[in-house]
């Protein structure tokens, strides 16, 4: 870790003093990058997915925005408590605080909380490990035993493989083996693409959607590179609220099209962030079986976009991300750092992304 932040800060500190003080030195970075950054396929053997593009190329990038006249740092993540909503696919998380206690004979007084339940990986805002998801050949019908053992992931790794027995961690593609994030963001408002109104339940963000918010924000140029994170702002978002109370956030909600996850994966991204709870759009009353998938979902994947990103493209997701702050200062793009907790055979992490980057003038 010391050696990966130290060559991003040598990176800023020769942009400071050189090209990226120019006005140009975006862009010259973005170039200088095309040739750092490794293509698949990747070695047999993988757990990483497109994360095996991070690096020189990335961190180069990164630089350029952490050397930028009047860059500014901001948290993409919500603050974690006990009234926050919470995941309906999560066993719901309670903190429980610890008293102050002392050390007999000494000066000192600290303080402590514990997990009481629930799974920190799957609420608030949290990232997915490849092992989170999985496909099946045929459809489940709900009849007996659960087929875990037909089940395939990322790389073809078999159940057998990843998870062997009903209680054990992941043995592959968990949490663990995702490196440090460190790379060039883009981000894309689909909230002002649609007229500054935030999205509704089902509703998609698809690929043409995606070009024409790169045309509106002026980004056809530079576009999405390979190794970069997305990041995208429905306007869902805004009804987090902590406490939840009775807020429908994590009922329904827009999400991305399949067509789009298609179109960032031959975009070569490392991951994918929405304002949103599911990455994947939820019609009004799916969750309780009375609607369907949106338009366009494939035949028996309601959550297309967590199958294909995580067991087919491997690509990591964060759901929850907080947006609106990047989005109002126009901060296209920006040097992301994202870095999930390293809990062995995890499927997925409490995480704190941020941006850092110089709002639009």
């Amino acid at each position: 870790m010391k050696k990966l932040l130290g060559a991003v800060a040598a990176l800023a500190l020769a942009g400071a003093s050189g090209a990226f003080a120019q006005s140009d030195g975006l862009a010259d970075a973005v170039e200088r990058s095309k040739a750092l950054v490794p293509s698949p396929p990747w070695g047999a053997g993988d757990q990483v997915g497109m994360a095996n593009a991070l690096g020189q190329g990335t961190w180069l990038r990164c630089a350029a925005h952490l050397a930028a006249a009047g860059a500014k740092a901001y948290e993409l993540s919500h603050e974690r408590s006990n009234t926050m909503p919470l995941s309906p696919f999560g066993v719901p998380l309670e903190y429980v605080f610890r008293p102050t206690v002392g050390i007999p004979g000494t000066l000192h007084a600290f303080n402590g909380e514990e997990v009481k339940s629930g799974e920190p990986g799957a609420q608030g805002t949290q990232m997915d490990a490849l092992g989170h998801f999985a496909v099946l050949p045929e459809a489940w019908d709900g009849q007996g035993a659960f087929p875990a053992d037909k089940a395939r992931y990322y790389g073809g790794y078999s159940q057998a493989e990843v998870k062997p027995t009903p209680d054990s961690p992941l043995r592959k593609l968990g949490i663990e083996h995702v490196p440090p994030i460190v790379t060039s963001a883009v981000l894309l408002d689909a909230k002002a693409h649609n007229g500054g109104a935030a999205l509704g339940p089902g509703d998609r963000v698809t690929a043409a959607d995606i070009e024409a918010m790169l045309a509106a924000q002026g980004l056809v140029e530079r576009g999405i590179l390979p190794g970069d994170v997305v990041y995208i702002r429905t306007g869902w978002g805004e009804r987090w609220q902590d406490p939840a109370g009775d807020t429908p956030y994590y009922t329904m909600g827009p999400g991305l099209a399949y067509d789009a996850a298609q179109y960032l994966a031959d975009k070569r991204i490392v991951l994918l962030a929405l304002d949103n709870p599911f990455t994947d759009p939820v019609n009004e009353g799916a969750l309780a079986g009375q609607a369907g998938p949106p338009e366009g979902t494939p035949e028996g994947l309601p959550f297309a976009i967590h199958s294909f990103n995580l067991a087919e493209a491997g690509i990591h997701q964060i759901q929850n991300a907080r947006l609106a702050a990047l989005a109002d200062d126009r901060v296209w793009t920006s040097c992301t750092m994202i870095l999930p907790l390293r809990s062995r055979g995890g499927s997925g992490s409490p995480v704190r992304p941020v941006s850092i980057g110089a709002p639009a003038p």
